[in-house]
């Protein structure tokens, strides 16, 4: 069983919004009625991945920063100058409710 974060509603598509979770803090991002989480801070520059733009497409997040581009499934940056990952996390709705694992799972 997974922690309960926030209803899906109070996410908006295409966006990014930071949770503090068991101590960590946590960008959940919406797209369509999937969501995913990845640790809300860029591996390069020590800044919240919250604050940048999300990709839909290509289920990624932008460092306000420099730009680099992290995979929302993996944490695997896809474009420099980001070379380290981030840690994610299982997300999943559960009755209309946002749940997480908090184990690392890449």
């Amino acid at each position: 069983m997974g922690t309960t974060v926030c209803a899906l509603a109070d996410l908006e598509h295409g966006k990014a919004r930071r949770f503090d979770v068991n101590g960590r803090a946590v960008a959940i991002v919406r797209i369509d009625d999937s969501v995913y989480a990845i640790s809300d801070r860029c591996s390069h520059a020590d800044v919240p991945l919250s604050d940048g733009e999300v990709y839909c497409d290509t289920k990624e997040i932008e460092c306000v920063r420099h730009g680099s581009a992290f995979s929302l499934e993996t944490g695997i940056p896809q474009t420099l100058p980001a070379t380290q990952p981030v840690p994610v996390f299982v997300a999943r709705v559960v009755d209309g409710h946002v749940e997480l694992d908090m184990e690392i799972t890449s």
